[in-house]
């Protein structure tokens, strides 16, 4: 049995497979998902699971360099914008670009995966670029 909080199959075989610069998506229930993109779901349904509980496990295996949000979380101010910030503050998150709502959908066409929880916050949706730990 696994001794980390990850306990999910296919995100664990996911976060074992990414190489440095690949980008993993931990959106919310509403984000679309682009033709050909994995589609990891977790959604059960509304707030369950909910995306900061679910950034928190996935950061607890994977190396994170950077990350992207939408600029429109910083108008909207969801609750999980606090813990985002507690997150960034720490270190968890490496360095913060922010880009449109559409242009973050754009970029999700590149990820490895997109992992959908149960969240019904709006713009609560995460780009994590891979980190190395060396």
């Amino acid at each position: 049995m696994k001794k980390t909080p990850l306990l999910n199959v296919a995100l664990s075989r996911l976060i074992a497979s990414l190489g440095h610069g690949d980008t993993v998506v931990i959106g919310d229930a509403g984000l679309p998902v682009p033709p050909g993109v994995e589609l990891i779901d977790l959604a059960l349904t509304h707030g369950i699971p909910d995306f900061i509980g679910t950034l928190k496990v996935v950061l607890s295996e994977m190396q994170v360099e950077s990350h992207v949000l939408a600029r429109e979380i910083l108008e909207k101010r969801p609750s999980a914008l606090a813990a985002l910030d507690e997150l960034s503050g720490e270190g968890a998150l490496g360095q913060r670009d922010l880009l449109s709502h559409e242009q973050l959908k754009v970029l999700s066409r590149q990820a490895r995966a997109i992992v959908r929880t149960g969240e019904c916050q709006p713009y609560c949706n995460i780009v994590l670029v891979a980190g190395v730990t060396f």
